[in-house]
């Protein structure tokens, strides 16, 4: 086999992190081959902080279109990318096998098919789903929990606005509304943490939580606040990694605050948290029958007393002393 894989991954972000063990199984069971990813820039970059992936390729490219056409016109650059590799594996959304079939007119290389989306029936975790298309490699029972490199981590710039002082992070959207929280709990809950703790709030958000942004932003006192909005996602895992802890809902940041080794705090709607909750230890999903917003800020706020104690403004979070402060 050619000595380098390529894994083709669409989706959105909490796809793209949930499918992260893949890479490091690939890169255990093949330590000599390179591993290339294929999917949106702006998501897959975060495949380079894994330490298991060699390049990114962006699947948008306007060459990518005869691909995705029954008997289309294959550009011959991309005829030659698909044959340089041994091995690919692909998440695409391709019932007609119409990708399948078009990269097969490429290349001679083995392609496996693997579920795009976990079977809401069956109740098995996403990273499951997605790890089982490697068996057919002999790859049985890998570790399913998405992990970023610390190391790698720490080499952004990004980190060191936020690790001189205790942090919170807090992730007030998601992708759709049903996942989120009340603003009006969000608002009492950080209206606590500013009077009863010395955190700094990092305020994370995108273009989909530009309101709540700004209702929530006026709330923190300037010296306390650290904006993290619109970031690229690989920078934003670094500040997420010099946090302290993160508070969110049920979205691609929660996952990706998991990946970066943060303890956390989920606050779950009504998806299967057996399929899509984050695969961490360090992660706890706070769930209502009657619905998240029944889940009321004073439950939110006490979970994050027991897992961030309350810090002097002054201290270094990363110190022995701090961790043991309650």
């Amino acid at each position: 086999m050619k000595k380098r894989i390529l894994v083709i991954r669409g989706g959105a972000i909490g796809d793209f992190i949930l499918t992260i063990p893949v890479f490091r199984a690939l890169k255990a069971q093949f330590p000599d081959n390179e591993i290339h990813v294929l999917g949106y820039p702006h998501i897959a970059s975060l495949a380079m902080l894994t330490g298991d992936v060699s390049e990114v390729h962006p699947i948008e490219a306007r060459q990518m279109a005869g691909f995705f056409a029954r008997n289309g016109e294959l550009d011959k650059s991309l005829q030659g990318f698909f044959d340089s590799f041994g091995l690919i594996i692909s998440y695409l959304f391709d019932p007609d096998r119409i990708f399948h079939d078009n990269v097969g007119r490429a290349t001679g290389a083995q392609f496996i098919q693997g579920s795009h989306r976990p079977d809401e029936q069956q109740g098995i975790h996403a990273t499951e789903v997605f790890l089982r298309a490697l068996e057919s490699l002999a790859i049985f029972s890998p570790d399913s929990r998405p992990r970023l490199d610390p190391e790698r981590l720490q080499l952004s710039s990004a980190i060191t606005a936020v690790e001189s002082r205790a942090t919170i992070a807090l992730h007030p959207g998601s992708g759709s509304p049903n996942k989120n929280w009340r603003v009006e709990n969000w608002i009492a809950l950080i209206q606590n943490l500013i009077a009863e703790t010395d955190y700094r709030l990092m305020l994370v958000g995108g273009e989909a939580d530009r309101d709540r942004h700004a209702t929530l932003k006026p709330l923190i006192p300037s010296d306390r606040l650290i904006e993290a909005f619109g970031y690229p996602l690989n920078e934003l895992a670094a500040m997420l990694a010099g946090c302290s802890g993160f508070i969110g809902h049920d979205s691609g940041i929660s996952h990706l605050a998991a990946a970066a080794g943060l303890q956390g705090i989920v606050i779950w709607p009504s998806t299967n948290p057996a399929i899509w909750e984050p695969r961490s230890e360090r992660f706890h999903r706070l769930h209502a029958p009657e619905g998240i917003n029944a889940i009321p800020p004073s439950r939110v706020f006490g979970e994050a007393l027991k897992l961030f104690p309350p810090v002097n403004a002054d201290s270094d979070p990363n110190s022995d002393s701090d961790q043991t402060q309650s």
